[in-house]
């Protein structure tokens, strides 16, 4: 991309700039474009989504980066960067690349400390000085095939990162059209395009090393070299600015678990309670919710595909809006909110659909049914249709809905959102709800009380199994169901002695 006279007039310009034709007029970074990164954040975006990065944060390879005092969440990220060579405005996706001069290695660090009052526009979490190192070697991106680059991290000399262009959610050169429609993009303008999985937190003394490679050319930047080192003993003024705060959510996401950050598993749902769960008839359950003051906490109108099969897992949301053909055009085509949530579903998480209680379409079929399946997902609820139910009810996954329906999902419905509160055959749920099903139905249980209504229903399971053995010995139900004190007092005799 540049000979050798031109690299050395930058770097004598300004050393940061070293490998790079000069200062970037502008830095634009894009926040998910990897599908192992969006399975590992549980979010998988329609569109790609982008923020700024000051040029000021440019570092060249072998510089040091500093971790300043008071925080503890600075990670790394490997990415591939865009260099553009002619300026770019409304350029199409088949002409976008012809834009780009160069490819090179990127470190887009970030300090998750700074997040919370950045709202998403992470000036604060990234654009620190040496927040971008960049290089050593740009590569000519016209010798280049976008979709068969490769990006790989190494901390302290272990992989970290391994990640390649067919793993995209938007291609390079969608980022490079998709931002011309808004900016003119300009030469010497760099993209950061994205990190795959692995991404997490790095602390003094760490070495980080980024290379971007062609594996069918050969062609290498080499590896960009970043060292974490201390930053003085200068805190933040909190008379100036928010000052540095994370909790449990900024943590596993530098981390990128909540394992690797040492939070324990995500769920409410330990396996002692699951197995609970499995014990207690659904109606057991909302006995004893009832008690606790809920009564709106069953999924009404659905029914199991499986009615002998039982469901219990921790809700995964998804919610799709009456069709309109000017959203479905938009919303509906595409990698879409409904095959997101079936690509993003976790093990013993249920997809619980809103659909409105309309059944005039499908809103699943097999092919769904066996990603979710695949993905080790516990089940799915839906108040709308299942489409091909027979060869859903064949994959063995317990699925509960409204009934079945031929028609496709655009008779009816626009995939909208996930992850988010929805309504479900008249109740709310929320993502992270435990769901139990059973033949008598599906109930949600708040997690916060779910560990002690199994308990209570597993007591009260008990309890009714001693009563009806004393009828089955021709007692009369008359004082003892419910007990009275006589018959309590013997029941309680009884159980002590077990």
């Amino acid at each position: 991309m540049q000979n050798d006279d031109t690299a050395t007039d930058a770097a004598s310009r300004d050393p940061r700039y070293a490998a790079l034709p000069g200062r970037p007029g502008k830095i634009i970074a894009v926040h998910l474009n990897y599908r192992s990164r969006a399975a590992q954040r549980g979010r998988t975006p329609a569109a790609p989504s982008y923020f700024f990065k000051a040029s000021s944060s440019v570092a060249a390879s072998g510089a040091t980066v500093e971790r300043p005092t008071g925080t503890e969440l600075l990670a790394f990220e490997g990415e591939i960067a865009l260099i553009i060579g002619t300026a770019a405005r409304r350029v199409g996706a088949d002409r976008a690349w012809e834009h780009v001069a160069g490819v090179t290695a990127a470190n887009d660090l970030g300090l998750y400390d700074l997040r919370a009052n950045d709202k998403g526009s992470n000036v604060r979490s990234k654009s620190g000085d040496g927040f971008t190192p960049l290089g050593p070697v740009v590569l000519d991106a016209r010798d280049l095939d976008p979709s068969r680059l490769r990006v790989r991290t190494w901390v302290n000399g272990e992989l970290a990162q391994d990640g390649t262009t067919d793993d995209l959610l938007f291609p390079l050169a969608q980022i490079v059209a998709d931002l011309s429609q808004h900016t003119t993009l300009e030469p010497g303008d760099v993209i950061l395009t994205g990190t795959p999985a692995g991404s997490s937190v790095i602390v003094p003394g760490d070495v980080v090393e980024i290379e971007v490679d062609s594996p069918a050319s050969g062609e290498s930047t080499g590896r960009l070299v970043t060292t974490v080192v201390d930053g003085p003993d200068v805190p933040f003024d909190r008379t100036l600015g928010s000052l540095p705060q994370v909790d449990d959510t900024q943590r596993e996401e530098a981390w990128g678990s909540r394992e690797a950050a040492g939070l324990g598993a995500a769920s409410a749902l330990s396996p002692e309670l699951r197995a609970k769960l499995e014990r207690v008839p659904v109606a057991g359950l909302s006995q004893q919710l009832r008690k606790h003051g809920l009564d709106n906490v069953t999924i009404d109108g659905v029914a199991p595909l499986h009615p002998d099969a039982k469901l219990v897992g921790v809700a995964s949301t998804l919610r799709f809006v009456p069709n309109r053909e000017d959203l479905f055009h938009s919303h509906g085509g595409g990698y879409n909110a409904q095959k997101r949530a079936f690509d993003a579903v976790g093990e013993g998480e249920v997809i619980v659909i809103e659909a409105r209680g309309e059944t005039g379409s499908g809103t699943l079929g097999d092919i769904l049914a066996l990603r979710a399946h695949a993905r080790g997902a516990a089940g799915i609820v839906t108040d709308g249709g299942v489409r091909d139910a027979a060869a859903v009810a064949a994959i063995g996954l317990p699925v509960y809905s409204a009934g079945a329906h031929p028609a496709v999902l655009g008779r009816k419905h626009v995939p909208w959102d996930t992850g988010v509160t929805i309504a479900c055959g008249g109740t709310t749920v929320q993502p992270g709800d435990i769901i139990v099903g059973d033949g008598d139905g599906v109930i949600v249980l708040p997690p916060a009380l779910a560990e002690v209504v199994a308990d209570a229903a597993l007591a009260q399971e008990d309890e009714d199994a001693w009563i009806a053995a004393r009828v089955a010995e021709g007692e009369p139900v008359d004082g003892l169901f419910p007990m009275n004190a006589t018959w309590r007092a013997r029941f309680d005799a009884e159980r002590d002695a077990r």
